[in-house]
């Protein structure tokens, strides 16, 4: 046997026993020797990579035929290995596995691209599953190794693996992978704030022990005491989690992290709910926290007990009470649904799923990819499907509907049939009739009115409201079919509409050789096309007029000069000259000069002198984004240099980036005030994110202290990245 392989079959044999070792090593033969003159960006041997994907695909536990797969998934595509030769050693099963997995190098734009991949994907899953398995391990293996890569295609890849992988992960309920996967790219994206949320862990880490400990040891004790075997061990905070309950909960960071996780395992379903009671026997539960995925498992197969009780010090404790079995399906999700597949059953007291459920979200998908024309909007209905929570809602007959958060009784209506989505006019949710924005909850029974008029069909208003990408495609293309040629007339009035309120010329404007120019740019197929679009909502009217007054030369304007933003600095004695600026002008000791407030130099930075009109010399860095206008009047340019006094004082602006949290501007201005500098102003905005970003301008007598200040400002707990800006608007 091949030394290199002893790792991957010692895991296998400990994971998936029945394996066929032979054919395993075969493949890899195969693929070493394909790949032999080719190096990864590491400067690794290429096969480096596919042994790792292999790797982690054994330590899920997949079958043999999947880990052959993973060692040949690059062969077809990097090498001169066909397809056919594939299908023709391996059999077409593996081939077909491989093929599935290999991407789709004939389309490169951009996100277009992506969404083909995605598809391509997708298609292939339906149909077996490994396939998605396989591509998120090798998207596991590159993340792990991206270090390699330019900047710019490591975030692209990252921002990928945040919208597309780590969700397609967490909906198959690989949530080892999954959780890895974001804090990677979490990492990758976001370095200071991922170092930041890190320092703030380790921080807290002993205190937080202590008293997770205590919670396991009492928890443990009354389980014994109730004859109820249990593994009771504390959950695994993830980097990337953190960060966004913070942005999703709006709670700061000692709020989410003093919330204790406990993970409960037992032997039977039984056990779940006696040491359900047997917790809530000591703790009060919190209303309204309580979760049975035993019951009702997720859209991935994932069951489990959720509840959150008060505990020792009046602290919230999260508890999750699963079997070993359903512990295993949720780390490892449908990766080792054929190590339980004798488990899965028919749906009842044993908690079991029934094998039609667990993959319905994969067959939905495949029906959008058959409906959803444009590759881009399909990517855009699969990143919102993958990034919202769900409710689960009851037809009149008892069937559980999975939808979107947030959803009403129009994407219940779509999800039902496109039919009864097309002719809904009214709706019954728990017997009483609501409007069909309303939205629904966890447990509702709707039930959907339609009408029978053979014109029936969906109203413009609902895309306002509707949260599935389902519902959202099918209403589009009625709209798109049906009322193409209302949409032309509207998009028609809307553009003409347009021009008159800007008087601008409408015959010359709306002649058909600019506007046909115009639709070929915005890739459409003609102006017909392009009115439908702004009839439609896919364009603004208002773009569409900028474009065309673009194409034919722009509207004339009247040239306005630069305004001079800036700020003389304290002077002292002489009303002129240059000694309170710090700054001397070349050849002339007794000129005002000022230092400008675009840029706010100070003693070190390279400078340039500009005569204004009136006010004595304005001073600008070399780098001030105003000083390449200024430059096309040379005459008004002169040379000055420094030579700071003591009683020369200077503006510098400073941008403070942090996790947002309670009294932060408040710390931020005492540090400020500690390190003696005097705050002239200070401006916070905080982003959808959780990010404060403040900006303060100050006066300094001595710019070396600068560094002293940064510094003292980067030890506040949340800030991640503090650097002086080039003007005091940042």
């Amino acid at each position: 046997m091949n030394p290199v392989l002893e790792p991957l079959f010692r895991t296998v044999r400990a994971t998936h026993p029945k394996a066929d070792l032979r054919v395993i090593e075969r493949a890899y033969d195969v693929a070493a020797y394909h790949h032999r003159d080719q190096k990864r960006k590491s400067g690794d041997p290429y096969i480096t990579h596919p042994l790792a994907v292999a790797t982690i695909l054994a330590e899920l536990g997949t079958d043999d035929e999947t880990l052959c797969a993973a060692l040949l998934h690059d062969t077809v595509e990097d090498t001169a290995y066909s397809l056919d030769e594939l299908r023709a050693d391996f059999g077409d099963t593996i081939g077909s596995l491989v093929d599935g997995v290999t991407k789709l190098d004939k389309v490169k734009f951009g996100d277009a691209a992506q969404a083909e991949t995605v598809r391509k994907m997708v298609v292939a899953m339906s149909r077996d599953i490994r396939v998605l398995i396989i591509k998120l391990a090798d998207r596991l293996h590159n993340m792990r190794t991206m270090r390699y890569l330019p900047e710019h295609k490591r975030h692209q890849k990252s921002r990928e693996t945040l919208e597309i992988f780590a969700p397609l992960a967490h909906r198959l309920g690989m949530n080892t992978i999954k959780w890895e996967l974001e804090d990677l790219a979490f990492a990758m994206l976001y370095p200071k704030r991922y170092d930041e949320i890190a320092r703030m862990v380790s921080e807290r880490a002993p205190r937080r022990d202590l008293f997770l400990q205590e919670v396991i040891e009492k928890v443990s004790g009354d389980l014994r005491e109730a004859r109820i075997r249990a593994v009771v061990k504390g959950r695994p905070k993830h980097y990337y989690s953190v960060y966004q309950k913070m942005i999703a909960r709006d709670v700061a960071f000692d709020d989410i992290y003093d919330l204790v996780g406990i993970r409960v395992l037992v032997d039977t379903v039984r056990d779940c709910y006696a040491a359900l009671g047997t917790i809530h026997a000591r703790w009060n539960p919190v209303p309204g926290r309580f979760k049975d995925y035993i019951a009702m498992p997720k859209f991935n197969m994932y069951q489990s007990l959720h509840t959150t009780v008060i505990g020792p010090e009046g602290k919230p404790v999260e508890l999750q009470i699963r079997t070993h079995s359903m512990h295993h399906r949720a780390e490892y999700g449908v990766a080792a649904h054929w190590k339980y597949k004798e488990e899965v059953g028919v749906a009842g007291a044993g908690g079991k799923v029934k094998p039609g459920n667990d993959m319905a979200w994969l067959r939905q998908l495949l029906d959008w990819q058959k409906e959803t024309a444009d590759p881009g909007e399909f990517l855009e209905s699969l990143r919102f499907d993958l990034s919202v929570s769900e409710v689960y809602v009851f037809t009149p007959k008892g069937q559980v509907i999975a939808l979107p958060e947030g959803a009403t009784p129009v994407d219940f209506a779509y999800a039902v049939h496109t039919e009864v989505g097309h002719r809904c006019i009214g709706a019954r949710v728990n017997g009483r009739l609501v409007p069909l924005e309303s939205r629904l909850g966890n447990g509702d029974t709707v039930e959907i009115f339609t009408s029978k008029s053979p014109d029936a069909g969906p109203s413009r208003d609902w895309l306002k409201f509707v949260k599935s990408g389902r519902a959202r495609n099918k209403i589009r293309q009625w709209f798109s079919k049906e009322r193409r040629e209302t949409a032309i007339e509207a998009g028609k009035e809307a553009i003409g509409r347009a021009m008159r309120k800007q008087g601008l010329p409408l015959q010359r404007l709306m002649s058909g050789e600019a506007l046909l120019a115009l639709a070929r740019d915005l890739r459409y197929s003609d102006v017909s096309a392009l009115y439908a679009a702004v009839g439609e909502g896919h364009i603004a009217a208002q773009a569409v007029v900028q474009k065309l007054v673009a194409s034919i030369g722009g509207v004339d304007s009247a040239e306005e000069d630069i305004a001079e933003t800036s700020l003389p600095t304290r002077l002292r004695g002489r009303p002129r000259g240059g000694g309170g600026a710090g700054v001397v002008v070349a050849g002339d000791a007794d000129v005002w000069v000022r230092l400008s407030k675009c840029c706010t130099p100070v003693p070190g930075d390279d400078i340039v002198g500009f005569v204004t009109r009136g006010h004595g010399v304005s001073v600008h860095r070399s780098d001030c984004t105003n000083v390449q206008q200024l430059k096309s009047q040379p005459d008004r340019l002169v040379e000055v240099s420094w030579s700071p006094g003591d009683d020369s004082v200077f503006l510098v602006a400073i941008q403070v980036e942090a996790l947002d949290r309670p009294r932060l501007l408040s710390d931020v201005t005492r540090t400020l005030s500690d390190q003696h500098v005097n705050i002239l102003s200070a401006s916070v905005t905080t982003s959808r994110d959780r990010v404060a970003i403040s900006k303060f301008t100050f006066e300094m007598g001595d710019p070396k202290h600068l560094g002293h200040v940064l510094k003292a400002v980067r030890n506040i707990q949340g800030v991640f990245d503090v650097y002086r800006v080039s003007g005091a608007g940042g």
